[in-house]
């Protein structure tokens, strides 16, 4: 063990920061080739199985490549649950965990929701697992990250409706059915992409990251029209927002009718969420 940690970060070092090879290290060592927390930390001297150090080795290839730790394991943890996560759904961000708790806290028993853009469907799962008797239906343009959410809704005992749909389309006359709608959409804007880590850049998929720089707001429309359809009366909108956009964001859902508009903080003091009533 003395000499394994050290070979692990000083690999690690080459492409990522000291407290970053640390870090991957111990997830390395203690999730991922099975060494007790105990052993790790005390630094009892572990000889590796040959299977293992060809494991390790794979492991250090892949993560100098800077895939994210989540796509080697195959799983991410959000709302306390251990989500399935591959390069066709975004890893899961402490953010939309905020998102999620929120939504919780403030959406009754037996509530209608719908998820525009659910990935991996870590945010309607959760919302399906934690409110009872929620009727929860989520959306996707990707089969492949349908396919990821199907296999976490059923892994996780959740009870979600997934469709195929481009909350890009026009929104058309279908009945008002739901309480709340939740999205997390794309809104990076592509001239942020310079200032973006490469296990996000090379890895995580562009088609739920990026916008247009001349239409930052190009989702956001699209959602408020959608609510402007299918939710109730008193129903609610939450979204994630870029940053550097959210008085524009909640500009936007103030023009398209809605009311109680408020821009909220994440917990790095960020602007980071719009909530709005129909």
């Amino acid at each position: 063990m003395r000499t394994i940690v050290p070979y692990i970060r000083r690999t690690l070092q080459e492409h990522y920061t000291a407290n970053e090879a640390a870090n991957l290290a111990r997830i390395v060592c203690c999730e991922m080739l099975g060494i007790s927390a105990v052993d790790y930390y005390s630094g009892k001297d572990i000889t590796l199985s040959a299977n293992d150090v060809h494991k390790l080795a794979e492991i250090l290839t892949r993560l100098s490549h800077f895939e994210p730790i989540q796509y080697i394991q195959g799983t991410a943890r959000f709302m306390q649950h251990t989500f399935r996560v591959s390069p066709a759904v975004l890893i899961p961000r402490p953010e939309t965990e905020e998102l999620t708790e929120m939504i919780v806290k403030e959406t009754a028993a037996g509530a209608s929701i719908l998820d525009m853009g659910t990935g991996s469907g870590c945010v309607a799962v959760s919302l399906s697992i934690a409110i009872p008797d929620a009727c929860v239906e989520a959306w996707d343009i990707s089969e492949a990250a349908l396919a990821v959410a199907r296999q976490n809704n059923n892994a996780l005992g959740g009870k979600v409706c997934l469709r195929k749909r481009d909350m890009l389309e026009t929104a058309t006359d279908e009945t008002a059915r739901f309480d709340v709608i939740v999205s997390n959409p794309p809104y990076v804007r592509e001239a942020e992409k310079r200032e973006m880590d490469r296990n996000v850049l090379d890895w995580e998929p562009a088609q739920a990251l990026f916008v247009p720089d001349d239409d930052a707001l190009l989702f956001y429309r699209s959602i408020a029209a959608w609510g402007a359809r299918l939710l109730r009366q008193g129903g609610k909108v939450y979204v994630e927002i870029n940053r550097a956009f959210g008085r524009e964001v909640a500009a936007l859902f103030q023009r398209e009718g809605y009311r109680d508009v408020r821009l909220m903080k994440d917990i790095s003091d960020n602007d980071r969420f719009v909530r709005a009533t129909r």
